[in-house]
């Protein structure tokens, strides 16, 4: 890639997982805390705060388990582009929209998995599928 190109497509890249996150804060986020509100085991303010305050220290107990069998047990690293990151981001977003609009419960992060695995497939095809690889 050219390098006049390289802070563009990432600003890029950022912005469209940016993008993608939205939904997924708006959805799982509100999942985590659907039973604690109605039963008034706590106010909403402090369910939320209790949510944010686990969803942002779990890198603490999970470390980098999950983002490094996504990242080379899921897909061969060495066909990783922007092209694919983009696509994965793109498929992941459109999933997440249509099943929005549909009311069909569905989750993000394995949507994200879903738009890894269909961008691999169209830039490479099967001989670098890694199904195998999950620890």
């Amino acid at each position: 890639m050219d390098a006049s190109l390289a802070l563009p497509v990432l600003i890029g890249l950022i912005t469209v997982a940016l993008v993608f996150d939205c939904p997924n804060g708006i959805h799982d986020a509100a999942n985590s805390i659907a039973s604690i509100v109605p039963t008034r085991i706590l106010r909403p303010q402090y369910a939320v705060g209790w949510a944010a305050f686990f969803n942002f220290i779990t890198f603490l107990f999970f470390r980098q388990q999950v983002a490094q069998t996504i990242g080379t047990g899921v897909i061969d690293p060495h066909i990783v582009s922007p092209r694919v990151i983009f696509g994965a981001l793109m498929g992941a977003i459109a999933w997440r929209l249509i099943t929005w609009r549909l009311g069909i419960p569905s989750s993000s992060p394995h949507a994200l998995v879903g738009g890894f695995l269909g961008a691999r497939l169209a830039k490479a095809g099967l001989e670098f599928c890694r199904l195998g690889g999950f620890r």
